[in-house]
């Protein structure tokens, strides 16, 4: 018998009210996993960029000047 088959077996005795308890505390594990993984794969493509942060040099950038080449007339 697996995992969900045992929590299935203890939460159907259960009161209502009790059952609904546990499924909010899954629920809530279910999204803080959830958000534990979108953090990781922030936190390794964070460092991707930090690698190769030093490789570019930042420009600004004029919207007048984008707009007006001679290329876009």
């Amino acid at each position: 018998m697996g995992i969900a088959e045992r929590i299935y077996e203890i939460v159907k005795g259960l009161p209502e009210d009790s059952a609904a308890e546990v499924l909010d505390y899954a629920q809530a594990k279910c999204v803080k996993s959830a958000a534990a993984a979108v953090a990781t794969r922030r936190a390794a493509a964070l460092a991707v960029l930090d690698k190769h942060s030093r490789k570019f040099k930042a420009a600004r950038l004029d919207r007048d000047e984008l707009h007006n080449r001679a290329s876009l007339r």
